[in-house]
């Protein structure tokens, strides 16, 4: 990869997610306590700086082919998630991601919470919402950053492309003290999704030992071949969402994800932080997509087991993501 495709796709994916941290700020500051609110920023930004301190070492410790699988299976899990909620929301089975209604519904539920202060913190129902939006969506900054830039051995220019991401975001939400609503989120995270599950099939296949046809380059037939069956998806779930409309057939969608970790976590204590942060985790690599999670797993020890055996099979993650898309997407959007 280019220092210049490191750079957009770390930029992209982190701008997203600074997106939905300053809104989640915004929203404590406006309605209850600024103060609070910054220093539950500033508290979340630090658990996050001890964070990466901790992992960082031991990430870029790992053997190359070790660390490939590694990256490359939580790219590909990871990646694959933001197509699927993508395409659903491109085709018209999802609401698109309407910062100013997340907004206003966090000013609301914030006005309505109880005083109260602890620990010397005025507001602590302001530190402690903006403190956790911070440190769930900065969790999500840390790994594309260390993954990317560790793999590629250019982590200072993954570092600075993230710092300035979260820096335009967060100067431009505070200066017009409103969420970033015009913000295309949708079609940067369907951009994000397509690249980091084009890095994760490139890298998990390395991993598990294959050598790609023409190095390097086949990332530039792997980016496109994902976009394009993105974009069939897409069409085809339109064309079966206006024949359901057409018919009067009501299809919903549920789906786990909204049940997101801010949600989880809204009205829980400090006390259950290990709890909600190994949910966090398995909301972030899983979950409501088990199925696919387990399909990508046996595709890349599939990989292994023929590549040990004799065939460099560099195809098979490619038909894994093309057969679990479909499965994934048919079996959520089913009338």
């Amino acid at each position: 990869m280019s220092g210049l495709a490191l750079f957009l796709s770390v930029f992209l994916a982190c701008a997203v997610e600074a997106v939905e941290a300053t809104t989640i700020v915004l929203a404590a500051g406006t309605a209850r306590d600024w103060k609070s609110a910054l220093l539950g920023t500033g508290t979340g930004l630090g658990a996050l700086a001890v964070i990466i301190v901790a992992i960082g070492p031991s990430i870029s410790n790992l053997p190359i082919n070790g660390l490939r699988l590694f990256v490359g299976t939580l790219l590909l899990v990871f990646g694959l998630q933001w197509i699927r909620k993508a395409i659903l929301r491109s085709s018209g089975y999802k609401a698109l991601h309407d910062e100013e209604k997340i907004f206003q519904e966090e000013l609301v539920a914030a006005r309505r919470a109880k005083e109260g202060k602890r620990l010397g913190v005025a507001d602590w129902y302001a530190f402690t919402l903006s403190f956790k939006g911070v440190l769930l969506e900065g969790l999500e900054v840390a790994f594309i950053v260390l993954t990317f830039g560790t793999i590629q051995h250019q982590v200072g220019l993954a570092s600075v492309a993230a710092l300035i991401a979260v820096g335009v975001v967060a100067i431009a939400g505070f200066a017009l003290r409103k969420p970033l609503s015009q913000v295309p989120e949708n079609t940067m995270k369907f951009t994000v999704g397509i690249m980091l599950t084009s890095f994760g099939i490139f890298w998990g296949a390395e991993g598990a030992g294959v050598m790609w046809p023409r190095t390097d380059a086949s990332l530039l037939g792997i980016v496109p071949f994902v976009a394009v069956i993105s974009f069939i998806l897409v069409k085809i779930l339109k064309s079966r969402k206006m024949s359901a409309v057409s018919s009067k057939v009501s299809t919903s969608v549920t789906d786990l994800d909204e049940l997101d970790a801010e949600t989880v976590l809204e009205d829980r204590g400090v006390v259950k932080v290990l709890k909600d942060f190994g949910f966090f985790w398995y909301d972030f690599l899983i979950g409501d997509d088990l199925v696919g999670f387990a399909i990508v797993i046996v595709a890349l020890e599939g990989t292994n087991i023929l590549v040990h055996g004799g065939t460099n099979a560099w195809w098979l993650l490619p038909l894994a993501v093309t057969a679990l898309l479909p499965i994934n997407l048919f079996r959520v959007t089913k009338e």
